[in-house]
This record gives structure tokens, C-alpha cells and sequence, in this order.
């Protein structure tokens, strides 16, 4: 018979949603200004389509600024 712990972790799964997100989130905090993405986006990175088109910018945005600057 499942009862009220049959659920997910008994509980625990919003505390371990939480702290998945900080250890995500965090790092994207500090990546994102210096190339001159506002820090807030880095919420987006708790979906992780969020995450990889983050890092998809991230990994690009020099190109797209040579490429923006010199046209």
C-alpha cells in the first residue's frame, strides 16, 4: 500500500529541488555580467533548455559582438 511517503521523497523533494537550483543558478549569477547578460536571467538556468541556450549565448557572444561591431 503507498501512503503519504510513497510520494516522490517523502517530502524531500522540494528541499532537494532548491538545492539543485542554487548550486545552478549560482554560477550563472557570476558568468552572466561579465559578458554583459543581466544576472537575472540566470533563473532561466533552473530549466535546463534555460541552461543550455545560457551557455549556447555565453559561448557566442563574442562572436556576435565582433560581427555586430564591425558591420
Amino acid at each position: 500500500m503507498i501512503g503519504f511517503a510513497g510520494y516522490g521523497m517523502a517530502g524531500y523533494g522540494w528541499i532537494w529541488f532548491l538545492v539543485f537550483a542554487a548550486i545552478v543558478i549560482i554560477p550563472f549569477w557570476k558568468i552572466l555580467p561579465r559578458h554583459g547578460i543581466q544576472s537575472w536571467f540566470s533563473i532561466l538556468a533552473i530549466i535546463p533548455v534555460g541552461a543550455i541556450i545560457l551557455l549556447w549565448i555565453v559561448a557566442f557572444k563574442d562572436d556576435l559582438d565582433k560581427k555586430t561591431d564591425g558591420a
